[in-house]
């Protein structure tokens, strides 16, 4: 029986020099997790009663292979589709429908701009809606989708706005010196002494033409001011006029807001040639319809360009409008539509979303990473490739994004190193060493005794 336990010795040695020299094989392969050889004591005759108290064991054997699935180094590449998990969890990834997990995160797009594998295997994760919201529930193939950003014509332009309460009056109409009030000076963009001040706006129509608005703001009297607006100096709602869109603005003694009126909103006469409605404001927001983009033709005459504005109107927030002694300024100031954009970079973050910069300054989510857990790792099946599939004793995954729960968290520009420790498994290298010579040793002496006993007869 001694030759039978030294083989088993033997055997195992080998398998635990198997397993050792594949750790050290792969302490550089991206996500790889190191194994452990685990024996088991063997006993003849075994079973549920046991075996008698002076039963000598009959060796060893590998009772399994398991698993080391601590964290490896998330070490920085450079590379933005390079992606380490820091925490637990498993990139999904579908070979046509059959999912398979892995920890190795070297991703590129193919000719169709989706996100896999060096052997094209597709990454899953959650799409998004035509807003750039994230849409869960769904397993997708993650896509960067490299057209145009198509444009957005200006709905909502919000601003901040002090008029100094203390600025000289351009009255509209003056005194001839003899009790007779006369028009004074009108408005004329081109002559600064006609209004007080000026601030321009960029607007964008359907196309994604940049157009100029600029509102000019003049200081008719105590607490009251007329704002005329232009677009590219032309009047927005007919761009063979230079003549501008009216507004009046009144203000309490404390600065704030008492009453704002439009040109056609029944409150001021109207501009001639404006249909009514098309310039109105409600609750301090101005509202402009039926604007005409418009552009100089080749003979240098302003004509509609052919797109438009946006169909609901274009609005001019002036709720945070004040007029306080101090300098006329524009502290804050923003506008919702944009021109076409070209992708220009992407970026990951820690919860695995996907975004995508424009060259228009536009960003927006184009997709998010998923990651799946497992309640039991060990019962995972290898297949290779750094790759796991499920089994009935790892059950079923758990998919969520990154940094839900337990699931860790993406590291983009990383990758996760093997979580191999080569000192330790060289240490592992001598001890099985160390292990078949001793079992050697043991069949040896055996076949010594037994040369002895054979001498004997």
């Amino acid at each position: 029986m001694s030759f039978n336990i030294g083989l088993s010795g033997l055997y195992a040695a080998n398998k635990q020099l198997d397993v050792t020299g594949n750790n050290i094989a792969n302490v550089n392969t991206v996500g790889f997790k190191s194994s452990r050889a685990e024996f088991a004591d063997v006993y003849a005759g075994s079973n549920r009663l046991g075996v008698g108290k002076n039963q000598i064991g009959n060796g060893v054997r590998l009772a399994s292979v398991s698993q080391q699935f601590g964290q490896g180094d998330v070490n920085n590449t450079g590379n933005v589709l390079d992606m380490g998990i820091q925490g637990q969890g498993y990139f999904v990834l579908s070979d046509n429908g059959s999912m398979t997990y892995t920890r190795a995160g070297s991703f590129q797009t193919n000719k169709d701009g989706y996100v896999v594998t060096s052997d094209l295997l597709k990454l899953q994760g959650y799409g998004t809606d035509a807003n750039g919201k994230i849409v869960k529930g769904v397993l997708t193939d993650l896509r960067i989708d490299t057209s145009a950003l198509a444009p957005k014509a200006t709905t909502l332009i919000e601003q901040g706005i002090n008029l100094n309460s203390s600025a000289p009056d351009i009255p509209l109409e003056i005194d001839d010196g003899s009790g007779t009030m006369i028009p004074n000076k009108p408005f004329n963009p081109t002559d600064q002494s006609t209004y007080t001040k000026s601030f321009p706006t960029k607007v964008y129509d359907s196309q994604g033409n940049e157009h100029i608005m600029e509102q000019f703001y003049r200081k008719t009297g105590q607490n009251e001011w007329t704002m005329y607006t232009l677009v590219q100096g032309r009047n927005p709602l007919d761009p063979s006029s230079t003549q501008p869109l009216t507004a009046t603005m009144s203000f309490n003694p404390d600065g704030s807001v008492k009453s704002m009126a439009a040109q056609n909103d029944g409150s001021t006469p109207p501009v001639p040639g404006v249909p009514a409605g098309d310039w109105s404001v409600v609750n301090n927001t101005f509202t402009l319809k039926n604007w005409i983009p418009a552009a100089k033709d080749a003979a240098g005459n302003w004509a509609p360009n052919g797109s438009q504005g946006n169909a609901d109107g274009m609005q001019l927030s002036m709720k945070s409008t004040t007029s306080y002694n101090t300098e006329t300024a524009r502290m804050s100031q923003s506008q919702d539509g944009y021109a076409t954009g070209i992708l220009s970079s992407l970026s990951i973050d820690s919860s695995g979303v996907m975004f995508a910069s424009f060259s228009n300054q536009q960003s927006r989510a184009i997709g998010q990473v998923a990651i799946a857990s497992f309640a039991n790792e060990q019962g995972l099946q290898q297949t290779g490739g750094t790759r796991w599939k499920e089994t009935f004793s790892s059950g079923i995954p758990g998919i969520d994004a990154p940094k839900t729960g337990t699931l860790g968290e993406i590291e983009s520009n990383s990758l996760e190193a093997s979580n191999v420790n080569l000192t330790q498994e060289l240490v592992e290298l001598i001890k099985a060493q160390s292990y078949y010579q001793a079992n050697a040793k043991t069949i040896s002496t055996e076949s010594t005794i037994m040369q002895t006993i054979i001498q004997m007869t």
